[in-house]
């Protein structure tokens, strides 16, 4: 009789207290369930750390439910059909998920997976450009920020996954766009690699003076992940019936008490200001639309597939916690099968 298959996958041991540290999490071996009638059983090669799931970490009530103490962790991955009890999907299917990360083998129903082609891009380039962080920036940026030839695209935190590729498809829209990022290195790779008409280091003076020097006629669209300092100034150089997409606050997720709002909110009034926060996951109808133009736009070399690639499940930890201090340029990923 062959040996159960064993696995290993991260468990959240304690909850964060401020900045996520290593002995938060565990590192588990389990055994991994045949799959059932509609299941799949997926051998993850990537998997993928976000900055949300830092909220998650939390005992607090949000639009996705907090991990549980002692369980698996969850997150987006993409592997390979191991075993299949479904009609939908094959063994050798290529396949991305955004529940079975944090382990090296996921059972789950064929439904929450989507087949993907790896002609189109790597099979990492489907949990970034090609995924949630890509659909995030795509959703964004077009839907609530709707931006216009000519206008000006602010991006804050716009070395990271989503972030690049906002500025990436607002060039592609033709708008001026300007970036902050948190190194040097990270300015030089968006100007350089990224095409951005300029960038700035946010660390290296006041948010408000850098951007006053970028945007002297001020700001059509601002496309947030960052918050605190960074909306403050913003607020201050938006043009009237200017648009804020507020995807993230990356710089508030580890803060251990209330952070204050921006002190100049009323100038939303005047300007006549759109603030509108969103959730990717409520977009699902525009799959289709954004698989469609983000393939062809990264055959064309229009948009790039920038990641940080950390090794092995056993340094995920590590990688997310790297993440949330800004280690990466591009999307933050785990390889978890060598070679893939």
């Amino acid at each position: 009789m062959a040996q159960p298959l064993k696995g290993r996958e991260v468990h959240l041991k304690s909850r964060p207290k401020g900045e996520p540290t290593k002995d938060n999490f565990e590192l588990v071996e389990a055994a991994v369930p045949e799959p059932t009638d509609g299941q799949v059983l997926v051998r993850n090669h990537f998997m993928s750390v976000d900055p949300y799931m830092r909220g998650r970490m939390n005992d607090a009530k949000s639009y996705v439910p907090p991990f549980k103490l002692g369980e698996v962790l969850d997150g987006g991955s993409v592997g390979q059909v191991v075993r299949s009890r479904s009609p939908d999907l094959k063994e050798g299917d290529f396949v991305v998920g955004g529940t079975g990360g944090w382990r090296e083998y996921a059972v789950a129903p064929a439904k929450h997976y989507q087949k993907v082609d790896p002609s189109v891009g790597p099979l990492s380039a489907y949990l970034g450009v090609l995924g949630m962080p890509g659909m995030t920036a795509y959703v964004g940026l077009f839907d609530i920020g709707k931006p216009a030839a000519g206008e000006t695209v602010f991006v804050s935190g716009a070395a990271g996954a989503v972030g690049g590729v906002v500025g990436e498809l607002a060039r592609i829209k033709g708008c001026r766009v300007v970036g902050s990022a948190g190194s040097d290195a990270k300015v030089k790779h968006l100007r350089e690699q990224l095409k951005f008409d300029d960038a700035f280091n946010y660390k290296s003076g006041p948010v408000a003076e850098s951007l006053a020097k970028a945007f002297p006629e001020g700001i059509d669209v601002f496309f947030d992940n960052v918050g605190g300092e960074h909306l403050e100034a913003a607020l201050g150089l938006m043009k009237n019936h200017g648009r804020i997409v507020l995807c993230g606050a990356i710089s508030q997720y580890n803060a251990t008490a209330p952070t204050p709002g921006p002190r100049n909110l009323m100038l939303a009034v005047g300007k006549r200001l759109t603030l509108q926060g969103f959730i990717v996951s409520d977009h699902g109808n525009r799959r289709a639309d954004f698989l469609r133009d983000m393939g062809g736009w990264l055959r064309e070399g229009k948009v790039s597939d920038v990641s940080t690639v950390v090794d092995g499940l056993d340094k995920a930890p590590d990688a997310f916690i790297g993440m949330l201090r800004g280690d990466n340029t591009g999307k933050m990923l785990v390889r978890l099968v060598k070679d893939a």
